[in-house]
């Protein structure tokens, strides 16, 4: 095997344990991002615990993100408490604030081959930093998530009694663990064997309390959304999934929540300040989109429709067929030779390129549609991308219940035989996730074919575009849409079902033979990974 260890799906049960605290030799570099908002009563606390961690101290910098309208001031002699050898105190740029503003401005100032984001309102274990840096030495395209506790907050323990117990070492035993109030993410460990079994949703749980992920990755991912001032942490969760990170929750990395969060407090509120936000930015999220016409900032998923030689007719009846479905949020992306069609004087009806001019002013004025020179090299954000050939025409829900299949049966690929050419060479339709694509793309290694890959870590099938509902343009233009993945054997046209008026002679003998050729060409024997 070349290239990274190969993570099937979210189980990450194939890296091993990883080594017991102490007993190994780290190397890698770790800056620890800290947003601070009016901390200046916890962050002493934190930063204690941060001094005591048993990861090297030579290997770890600290970079505190100063977001309060007015740097903070230094705590009293009386509060203070040890400090980190390396540590930093940085503002985010003029004008930005919050803390998907502050993690980002810590993120850039940060130095290390890891970071690792905390809350300025925890009380670490002397084990936290160093149990996830256990896992970013197995891989690195992990996502660490530690285990944290709600407890009383300064109000209630003294912030001496703290640093106390930070001093001597006895942060465990400073609450009772069955007396603290869980993380809501902690139920959904347990529901997934920690995340093992969540699949494609493991990263809605990721909370930015106390995460750690490689600089690289986050910098692949884009980086966190300053524009977002609560949610940021799942829509961060969400591009990094879909740049193909895996998420592992580690129940050694500890530390305890001094008080409640806010959403806690506020969940009502939190909810209905968030979802509007993650609904433009999350497809995964469907229950946020039951609109039946929106679009998105986001698509769910993008279609891709490469002009080649094809007739105006016959990419307008793929594009059409496309933005009629009922899935609303798509985006289709028409590639053709566009940089080619001059504005000089020209014979309007014999001009070589009136097919790519008709196709491009049918479409000037539909948003979901652009236009593309060549197919962009990752659809990214996008969770799907589909590659359609013009002249081929989906029914009304044949997008949607591909997409619903792939997810069903845990697939990173959907290939659909749609015809057999003269010269042998298959006409197909295809359905790629790109949280699949981009995990193939980091595992590659000289020689490692990306399709192989994907199979080996999501699963890929081949399948019949007849019975999904796909149809030539010339016999969809005569039969009703059928109904994807319900085919009656022997009823009219290729995939069946509901003709309008009876196929013309030629077309049957078209669609027989389609029906036969495909036959031969899909396997059922294509199986996806357990």
């Amino acid at each position: 095997m070349t290239g990274p260890v190969r993570i099937p799906l979210n189980d990450y049960g194939v890296l091993g344990e990883p080594p017991e605290p102490g007993e190994w030799s780290p190397t890698r570099t770790v800056s620890v991002v800290i947003p601070a908002y009016r901390a200046e009563r916890t962050l002493p606390l934190t930063l204690a615990g941060l001094a005591r961690q048993t990861y090297p101290a030579h290997l770890m910098e600290v970079v505190v993100v100063d977001d309060g309208e007015r740097p903070m001031e230094p705590p009293p002699m009386s509060s203070a408490g040890p400090l980190p050898e390396r540590l930093r105190v940085v503002r985010p740029r003029d004008g930005a604030w919050g803390r998907a503003s502050a993690c980002a401005a810590g993120a850039e100032a940060a130095e290390g081959e890891v970071i690792l984001f905390l809350d300025a309102d925890l009380v670490l274990f002397p084990e936290h930093v160093e149990a996830q840096m256990r896992w970013h030495h197995l891989a690195d395209y992990l996502v660490v998530l530690g285990h944290l506790r709600f407890v009383p907050g300064l109000d209630e323990v003294p912030a001496s009694e703290v640093l106390a117990a930070v001093e001597a070492g006895a942060v465990p035993k400073l609450f009772a663990e069955d007396e603290a109030t869980p993380q809501w993410t902690e139920r959904r460990w347990d529901q997934t064997d920690d995340l093992r079994a969540a699949g494609f949703g493991a990263f809605s749980v990721m909370v930015g309390a106390t995460a750690s992920l490689p600089a690289r990755l986050l910098r692949a991912a884009g980086g966190l959304d300053a524009s977002l001032v609560l949610g940021e942490d799942t829509e961060l969760g969400y591009r990094l999934a879909q740049a193909g990170a895996v998420f592992v929750p580690d129940r050694r990395s500890r530390c305890w929540h001094l008080g409640r969060s806010t959403v806690m407090r506020r969940e009502p509120d939190v909810k209905r300040h968030n979802w509007p936000h993650l609904a433009e930015r999350v497809p995964s999220f469907r229950w946020l989109r039951r609109h039946p016409g929106r679009t998105y900032l986001v698509p769910y998923v993008e279609v891709v429709v490469e002009v080649g030689d094809a007739s105006f007719e016959e990419v307008r009846a793929t594009v059409d067929a496309v933005l009629a479905g009922r899935l609303p949020d798509v985006r289709v992306t028409v590639v053709g030779p566009w940089g080619r069609l001059g504005g000089g004087r020209r014979d309007p009806l014999g001009d070589p390129s009136l097919d790519l001019r008709l196709v491009l002013a049918c479409y000037q004025g539909e948003p979901r549609v652009r236009f593309h020179e060549a197919v962009p090299d990752d659809c990214f954000p996008v969770p799907f991308r589909f590659h359609c050939p013009p002249g081929w025409v989906p029914s009304r829900g044949t997008l949607g219940s591909i997409v619903k299949h792939a997810d069903r049966q845990r697939l990173g690929i959907v290939s659909l035989a749609l015809d057999e050419r003269k010269d042998g060479r298959v006409v197909r339709a295809r359905l790629e996730r790109t949280a699949a694509m981009s995990r193939a793309r980091r595992c590659a290694g000289p020689g490692d074919d990306l399709d192989d890959l994907v199979h080996e870590m999501y699963g890929t099938v081949w399948e019949a575009g007849s019975t999904w509902g796909f149809l030539p343009a010339a016999i969809a233009a005569t039969t009703a849409s059928p109904v994807p993945g319900r085919v009656r054997a022997g009823a009219p046209g290729v995939a069946g079902g509901g003709s309008r008026r009876p196929l013309t002679r030629p077309l049957r003998r078209t669609a027989r033979l389609i029906r036969r050729r495909l036959r031969a060409l899909v396997s059922p024997s294509a199986a996806s990974p357990t």
